[in-house]
């Protein structure tokens, strides 16, 4: 039983081997031909005049930058969209900040410990722990299975 089991494990993994072979040859010969692609345009482009050659790489360098010109430019575009909408974050936040700080101003000395009350209100009801379940232990997998449909 042990001799199969590894008799197994060796025909699986030359099987993968082989597999892996296939597909690096493969990717060879894409490789190649890409590369006789590329002997061949430039073999020809060193058979045009000098006058030519240079008109070429003018012409592929300019395309380039028209690419990149593109993509910075969209670039552009979506950080200064991202700006106009933190503008009008901090602008929100800047007004709540001097409403707060107005009505802080304006509120009488003996009103704010009563604020502090409310304070304390509120903070023990955020320890309210709504939304809690008990269960026993034995009950789980039916409240998951529950839960889950």
């Amino acid at each position: 039983p042990v001799l199969r089991l590894l008799e197994a494990q060796l025909q699986d993994q030359r099987r993968e081997h082989e597999e892996e072979m296939e597909a690096l040859k493969n990717q060879v010969d894409l490789m190649q031909e890409e590369l006789e692609k590329q002997q061949q345009a430039f073999l020809q482009t060193l058979q045009l005049s000098p006058e030519v050659q240079v008109e070429l790489g003018l012409q592929q360098e300019i395309t380039r930058l028209t690419n990149e010109n593109l993509d910075l430019k969209e670039l552009l575009e979506k950080l200064e969209k991202n700006e106009k909408k933190l503008k009008k974050q901090l602008k929100i936040y800047m007004k709540k900040v001097q409403d707060f700080e107005a009505s802080q101003t304006m509120v009488p000395v003996e009103r704010r410990p009563h604020e502090r009350n409310m304070q304390v209100a509120v903070q023990r009801k955020e320890k309210d722990f709504q939304g809690m379940l008990e269960y026993y232990k034995e009950d789980e997998p039916l409240l998951i299975r529950n839960l889950i449909t």
